[in-house]
């Protein structure tokens, strides 16, 4: 990443330090708008916030829409990395260039109404280590609302965790959270997830939706292909990462019996008298049997580097007293329909980031 331009920043004695990093990717806004239609609500919250532009070489002429305000001494930092990344390698790379430890990730398009940022940073400013925004009500159109509800259906059912607007990605935390989490490929759209599989407490915040973001979207084949792949590697990194042959050994057991049983079915044929050389079954079964023996030795190799690694890794983190509490308070209230609005509880800016969390996760497995 390379900074290649700063505007020196003018504090305001007293606000809280924030820095927030746009990744300028797909379908970006001018950025100039965004930053006026957001930094002012900041501003008049009492927050001193910094905006971090980060983008690839085949975005970098966006970032000059910025330059007349860097000139008025507006606080923008602009960096460009020096190749074709994902947007998980912008958000990491921005938070590299972030001066302070509050951190805000906001997309190169509006997700939210400007107005509602503040409140998606004051559960973190209490003390939750994250707190992402939840646009509800919903007022986008019918096919983008069936297209979140399949996703999140999927990911609920595969990643075992119950956050409703993953794909917002409008998210305030700590910055000790952000590089404890292990980032990499598309899995900043699951970062509350992967956080509350190492053990950390992400609140939802209900916010109302941006007019911008309320147009039908309809992507190509390739990006829904990828969306299911990608909630399939979260499912194998929040369920396997510490124990691989339970997966590889599940399918190569499975692949095994099938095969055993052809290769059964034709040793009997066989001893009938009927011949088996030409018959596609026995390529079948001897393919199953090798794949299981395969899928299994995957297993084994996985389970060896894990346990290589262990020594240098702790797979828990402590709860305190409130932590706890509060988990036993989501788990009786983990039945309600995911699609219902958050208790009041998470949408009142005036209580603490502890008390605000409708969803208040804890897992083993922290990096912390």
């Amino acid at each position: 990443m390379t900074p290649i331009a700063h505007g020196p920043s003018t504090p305001n004695q007293g606000a809280r330090k924030l820095s927030v990093v746009v990744p300028v990717s797909e379908r970006p806004s001018p950025l100039d708008r965004i930053y006026r239609e957001f930094s002012g609500p900041l501003r008049e919250a009492g927050f001193d916030a910094e905006f971090i532009f980060v983008t690839t070489p085949g975005n970098a002429s966006l970032l000059g829409a910025l330059d007349e305000l860097m000139g008025q001494g507006e606080p923008i930092e602009t960096g460009i990395a020096n190749a074709s990344v994902g947007e998980t390698g912008l958000l990491s790379a921005g938070v590299a260039m972030a001066a302070h430890n509050l951190l805000l990730t906001l997309p190169a398009y509006p997700r939210i109404e400007a107005d509602e940022l503040p409140r998606v940073i004051l559960p973190v400013v209490e003390g939750a280590p994250m707190c992402v925004a939840r646009r509800w009500p919903r007022k986008d159109s019918w096919l983008n609302r069936i297209q979140n509800r399949v996703f999140h259906a999927m990911v609920r059912s595969m990643g075992g965790r119950r956050v409703r607007d993953v794909a917002c990605g409008v998210r305030a935390m700590r910055r000790d959270v952000f590089e404890a989490l292990p980032l990499y490929g598309d899995f900043h759209r699951f970062l509350p997830l992967v956080a509350m599989r190492d053990g950390y407490r992400v609140e939802e915040v209900d916010t109302a939706q941006h007019p911008e973001d309320r147009q039908p979207r309809i992507y190509s084949p390739g990006v829904y292909l990828r969306r299911i792949l990608d909630v399939l590697g979260l499912f194998f990194l929040i369920r396997f990462t510490e124990k691989p042959l339970r997966f590889f050994g599940l399918v190569g057991a499975g692949a095994t019996f099938a095969g055993g049983l052809i290769m059964l079915s034709l040793l009997i044929d066989r001893i009938q008298g009927q011949a088996i050389a030409d018959r596609p079954l026995l390529l079948l079964g001897a393919l199953f049997v090798v794949l299981g023996v395969q899928s299994i030795a995957l297993g084994l190799i996985g389970e060896i580097i894990v346990h290589v690694n262990a020594p240098r890794q702790k797979g828990y983190r402590l709860l305190g007293s409130a932590e706890l509490a509060e988990l036993r308070e989501w788990k009786e209230t983990e039945g309600t329909d995911p699609e219902a609005p958050a208790s009041p509880r998470a949408t009142d800016p005036e209580r603490s980031g502890s008390e605000g969390s409708p969803h208040p996760l804890t897992a083993p497995g922290s990096r912390r």
